[in-house]
């Protein structure tokens, strides 16, 4: 159910801010822990016990990873007395900075565990520019100068 669902009916164009207002609001499973474990690197934690990696889909389109859990139909038999675990589906999205790529992702003991990196292009990066002297340039140009009136003669 979306939380702006009365404005939904009486706004027209805003849908994209109301989506993004709604993914905004968290639910509390599965829980995730974020962390950072360099200067580049990133890494999600998410405790999903109970799920394999095939019903687990790892997505990045652009700025967005979208996480979505679709458990299997139990067909075992099983009467349970007592569900304690939960074994909901779920569907879990992070916004990514510039430049965050996916480096790997892993599913041990419960946890799936995504490993991010900033890659910043070699064009982007800060660097470092030389400043020449007042008197090269000048030299520089009564050179060219020379050079010029020698060929023109």
């Amino acid at each position: 159910m979306r939380t702006f669902d009365s404005l939904y009916r009486t706004t027209v164009g805003f849908d994209r801010l109301f989506d993004m207002l709604d993914s905004g609001t968290r639910s509390d499973w599965p829980p995730y822990n974020i962390e950072k474990v360099g200067e580049n690197d990133y890494r999600i934690a998410m405790a999903i016990a109970g799920f394999s990696p095939d019903e687990v889909e790892l997505t990045q389109h652009g700025p967005e990873l979208l996480v979505v859990g679709q458990k299997a139909d139990d067909q075992s038999g099983r009467q349970l007395l007592h569900q304690g675990i939960a074994y909901r589906s779920f569907r879990q999205s992070f916004r990514l900075a510039d430049h965050m790529k996916i480096k790997a992702a892993s599913l041990e003991n419960g946890l799936l565990a995504i490993d991010i990196v900033r890659e910043v292009p070699e064009e982007l990066k800060p660097r470092r520019i030389s400043i020449g002297s007042g008197d090269a340039a000048v030299s520089k140009q009564i050179s060219q100068d020379t050079e010029r009136a020698r060929k023109a003669a």
